[in-house]
């Protein structure tokens, strides 16, 4: 059993490294991780509150950090992160059915997103169509992607991610 303190630092550091990784897969991917129609391979990360709370920080940190660094606009910056921090805890809100881990984010980014690239980036697409777009990036990011990582960390989560919150 870990101290007090000692959680407290490796939380920070787990929020930390989620915050780095989802920063570099976005910047890698950054010709797709943008615009109206995007397809952020990043957000795949949305399921990690299934496995810790430290990832809801991270996830807001490292969607903050990607769309400051790659110049968006303030509303995207400020009101893109509070989607993905949405998300993200409403997956740990729901860590108890697995199943519906992928849901929270998809439907924050699916309802908030689309305003932003109305009024932040002039969008002349209509809201609906943006909300497909986006749902559709989201489903297969998280819903695909984000099921793909929570089968594949599931049989490592003792290892990883319990170990040191225990």
């Amino acid at each position: 059993m870990l101290q007090k303190s000692n959680k407290t630092v490796y939380f920070m550091a787990h929020s930390a490294m989620i915050a780095a990784i989802y920063v570099v897969i976005t910047m890698s991917f950054s010709a797709i991780s943008f615009g109206p129609v995007q397809f952020r391979i990043s957000e795949a990360l949305c399921i990690l509150p299934y496995f810790t709370p430290a990832a809801i920080p991270g996830l807001f940190l490292g969607c903050f950090l990607s769309n400051f660094l790659y110049g968006a606009a303030v509303l995207d910056v400020v009101f893109g992160s509070a989607a993905t921090l949405i998300g993200a805890a409403g997956s740990y809100a729901l860590r108890r059915n697995k199943r519906l881990v992928c849901i929270p984010p998809i439907l924050s980014n699916m309802i908030i997103v689309p305003w932003v690239l109305r009024y932040a980036y002039g969008s002349e697409s209509m809201i609906v169509y943006l909300m497909v777009t986006v749902g559709i990036g989201e489903i297969l990011a998280v819903g695909v992607l984000g099921n793909l990582l929570m089968v594949t960390l599931d049989k490592y989560k003792m290892i990883i991610f319990r170990k040191h919150f225990a």
